[in-house]
């Protein structure tokens, strides 16, 4: 049995994020969802629902004990969320701990963008699914540029090799500016969801005021 929805006149983001969340065969029903995703176990079920091969479910343990949900959090945060290219700040992992309210969407937000953004790339042919993943040059490209005029065999061989060197200083450049366009992301990601949580908090001080 699933969750109820958002109430009326929450961010209708919510409801976006609770139909995506409903589509992963959990293994246990959501009721509350600060304390069903406290120990990280879910969290784990959700990425091994998309990619199998990023998580061992053995490793996360099911616990009401702080320590291991921080430990389980902790795990998942270095083994599984940095191949997605995702790096949950202290604060954030201490806050799904403690079940604060809020932060368990944050999470799956930012968890739903990865996800989404890993399975376009894949789409796209930009390797196995990495979203750190360049498309390489065709190496046919370098075989055929024509030699300088009068070049020798050695001169041909120095020409290509120089080639190759050009080529795989434009790919680190590439994966280096693609791992700072992600970061940047994040930080934005983090920043609006930070915005819209003190926005509610302020609209419900209004509301209590009146």
């Amino acid at each position: 049995m699933a969750a109820k929805g958002p109430e009326p006149g929450r961010d209708t983001s919510l409801v976006s994020l609770y139909r995506w969340l409903d589509t992963v065969p959990l293994s246990r029903p959501r009721r509350n969802i600060a304390r069903d995703f406290s120990d990280g176990v879910l969290a784990a079920e959700v990425v091994k629902f998309f990619f199998p091969s990023l998580v061992e479910l053995h490793s996360f343990v099911p616990t009401s004990s702080t320590a291991q949900k921080a430990a389980n959090w902790g795990h998942l945060n270095r083994k599984v969320l940095s191949k997605l290219n995702l790096r949950l700040p202290e604060e954030m992992i201490q806050a799904l701990v403690r079940s604060r309210p809020g932060t368990a969407e944050q999470l799956l937000q930012l968890l739903r963008d990865k996800i989404l953004q890993r399975q376009r790339n894949s789409k796209g042919g930009g390797g196995k699914g990495s979203v750190l993943s360049p498309r390489p040059c065709p190496r046919a490209r370098v075989v055929t540029v024509p030699a300088q005029p009068g070049a020798g065999p050695g001169d041909m061989r120095q020409q290509l090799a120089e080639r190759e060197q050009a080529l795989q200083l434009a790919r680190d450049t590439i994966q280096i500016l693609q791992a700072k366009v992600g970061r940047l992301e994040q930080l934005l990601l983090l920043k609006n969801l930070r915005i819209d949580e003190l926005s509610r908090r302020l609209q419900q001080l209004q509301g209590q005021r009146r």
